[in-house]
């Protein structure tokens, strides 16, 4: 199973309350030296707690696509990604030319994700349609079609969407990599999986998720690779988590009250320990090796940690660096 990093990319993922696309590179090039597999970045204009009771002014945030290249270029292993693009703010030939250059940069190391986005504040504040769940996903199975087909080779590629279409697209200069792996980001509904089988590497769920939670939703990947007539062994699974992880698990609740106190509005009022370890990669060293065992043996490929309770933020440097002994032997 390979391990995966969500590298800072926000106001708030860094102590200071600051971020510059420096601490990206500095962060994404931290978990190549602790041995961690890939890095990833996610898709905000600017992020906000005011769902939680916090301040509603807008958090800072790094755009992805152009803060992946300059990971690239410090970075000589890792994987890059991005969890994930949203399929409405970019038309998905831009998606696959981005990445394609991206990879030649890299080297052929980049995959991509695509989601059919969340956040609505942030669609009306760029002037961008929220829709329904239907149009986004209607976006969302365009955009896929399209960086699936570029990313193949079926060139020059022709598809007539509902809301993305291309005529005689092409990549050129190709990509190094034939295809790249394109991620589909959701929590797994029918239509979302079935997207993913016809189109993707695999899928892709964050950032809270109890091993037998999930195993009771592979029956839907098996029924979605069923109707794609994909055999499920070709269909990646990939899991991010948050977590906190302590030599001992005293250390772990003890990493957890912090995070807890330190969230913005009352979204973990509530929250206790045995609540949050239950569905996070958290606990001592022993028991957070045991949950990532528990995930590899239902299949999954990939495991990307958030190490806090906050997505894609270090709050505590030492929680990186025990995560890497627990899951990299670091």
């Amino acid at each position: 199973m390979r391990i995966g990093l969500a590298v800072p990319q926000y106001g708030f993922s860094l102590p200071g309350g600051r971020i510059r696309g420096a601490d990206s590179i500095t962060w994404a090039r931290r978990a190549e030296e602790l041995a961690f597999d890939s890095v990833w970045l996610s898709d905000h204009f600017f992020y906000s707690f005011a769902r939680y009771g916090a301040s509603d002014e807008p958090i800072a945030a790094l755009e992805p696509e152009t803060t992946l290249p300059a990971i690239a270029a410090t970075t000589s292993r890792v994987r890059l990604g991005i969890l994930v693009e949203c399929a409405t703010f970019r038309h998905p030939a831009l998606v696959a030319k981005a990445a394609a250059t991206t990879d030649q940069l890299s080297a052929g190391r980049v995959e991509v994700g695509l989601g059919a986005g969340w956040f609505e504040q942030e669609f009306d504040a760029f002037g961008f349609t929220f829709g329904t769940v239907g149009e986004r996903f209607d976006a969302l199975e365009d955009a896929l079609a399209i960086t699936a087909g570029l990313f193949a080779g079926a060139e020059p590629l022709r598809h007539g969407g509902r809301v993305w279409s291309l005529h005689a697209g092409r990549l050129t200069p190709p990509p190094v990599q034939r295809p790249i792996p394109v991620w589909v980001g959701g929590k797994g509904g029918p239509r979302l999986l079935r997207a993913a089988a016809r189109s993707g590497a695999g899928w892709n769920t964050v950032w809270r998720m109890a091993p037998d939670t999930y195993a009771a939703g592979l029956g839907g990947v098996r029924i979605a690779c069923d109707d794609a007539g994909r055999d499920p062994e070709t269909f990646g699974l990939s899991v991010g988590l948050y977590g906190t992880v302590g030599r001992t698990e005293d250390d772990a609740r003890a990493a957890f009250e912090r995070a807890r106190a330190g969230f913005p509005g009352d979204a973990m009022r509530d929250e206790t320990w045995d609540s949050w370890r239950a569905d996070t990669l958290s606990g001592s060293i022993e028991q957070v090796r045991e949950r990532a065992d528990a995930f590899a043996a239902l299949g999954v490929s990939d495991l990307v940690v958030s190490p806090w309770a906050l997505p894609f933020t270090i709050a505590e440097p030492e929680q990186l660096d025990l995560f890497a002994e627990a899951l990299r032997g670091g």
